[in-house]
């Protein structure tokens, strides 16, 4: 179904094509471009963190960090209930086990449920950053400091919220506040650890090159094109947050009131315009009978059928899953198309 207003579309206002066409005009496409250098070092400047390793996905940064810091088979891994499911695959791909906790009012990991769920074979805690709403870190970093545990930030929708932990991992899918289409990218202070990440994402080859590799590795790497696109978009990203700070601003002022929607905790940065809606299903196909595209929030990891576990009705993630939706969410969301978006939810309730 082709819609009018949909969720989400990237928003290329900068020096993107200017980029992509010198990278290939100079012949230099693939991951051994100049783009990639830069890209990894203007966007950890811009976090003021000292190392960046480019990647193919969100994903595949996860994986790489997991890697990095030594996780294994036998390991476990702490993830939120409440997120994508890519985040739980990272660590099933490492061969270690995800154990999930359930989230706060904020949709957000819920940090007083953490401890409990430590054990002998715990060896990182994964916050995730939900629709841009920061984690509380400094609880999260205590933690990890008390149980001598490492700290994997995903913040796959939270460009713009300044990392704390061992790493940091950002997506740059299409519908990310900033893109490559495809992409992803690793932040870390530790010299050693980026070392890790970008041997690993180019098939931990040796020295010599000699294709002799001494440890399972991956192709991960990020070509020079997608690297180009990251650059411009972030040289922009300062005003890319602040155009959706002024989309949540207005969300918050045209959705007030209406009896039917609950609005949710204001977020760090914005990715996605979350909210919570009774006759959900109902409001979701009127408001697609007038052209406008919503997304369900995540179901929780312990419904999904690979983590499966029987109590995961109980659970607030599960709660949350049952009436949650987001609205358009996109730089170049203009306030006409906010106004009809806003005026169509009221008119479905009476408001």
């Amino acid at each position: 179904m082709s819609y009018t207003h949909p969720v989400s579309k990237p928003w290329l206002g900068g020096r993107e094509l200017e980029y992509v066409t010198e990278a290939v005009s100079d012949g230099w496409i693939s991951s051994q471009g100049p783009y990639v250098r830069k890209f990894e070092s203007e966007f950890a400047d811009y976090n003021g963190i000292a190392h960046g390793v480019a990647c193919s996905s969100g994903t595949t940064a996860l994986t790489l960090a997991l890697r990095a810091l030594g996780v294994g088979p036998g390991d476990e891994v702490i993830v939120p209930e409440f997120t994508m499911i890519a985040t739980a695959w990272a660590v099933t791909y490492t061969g270690a086990t995800p154990v999930f906790v359930d989230c706060g009012d904020d949709l957000n990991i819920d940090v007083s449920l953490i401890e409990e769920k430590i054990t002998p074979r715990t060896k990182v805690i994964m916050p995730v950053h939900i629709y841009g709403r920061r984690c509380d870190m400094t609880a999260i970093m205590d933690l990890a400091h008390e149980y001598n545990l490492r700290v994997v930030e995903d913040s796959a929708e939270a460009h713009g919220v300044r990392p704390v932990a061992d790493i940091a991992c950002f997506s740059l899918f299409a519908n990310k506040i900033i893109t490559a289409g495809e992409g992803g990218i690793c932040l870390t202070n530790d010299q050693h650890l980026a070392d890790q990440m970008a041997h690993l994402r180019a098939m931990a080859f040796t020295k010599d090159h000699s294709f002799l590799h001494k440890k399972l590795a991956y192709n991960f790497r990020m070509t020079s094109m997608q690297a180009a696109v990251a650059l411009a978009q972030t040289e922009q990203l300062d005003t890319i947050l602040e155009t959706r700070r002024e989309i949540e601003r207005r969300y918050d002022e045209g959705l007030s009131g209406i009896d039917g929607i609950t609005l949710m905790p204001p977020r760090d940065v914005l990715w996605m315009y979350d909210l919570r809606a009774e006759r959900r299903e109902e409001l979701r196909d009127f408001l697609a009978d007038e052209g406008i595209e919503t997304r369900l929030f995540f179901k929780p990891m312990s419904r999904q059928p690979g983590y499966l576990h029987p109590d995961w009705p109980s659970l607030k993630a599960s709660r949350f899953s049952e009436d949650g939706f987001y609205l358009p969410t996109h730089t170049g969301l203009t306030a006409e198309d906010q106004e009809f978006i806003t005026g169509k939810v009221r008119k479905f309730y009476g408001a």
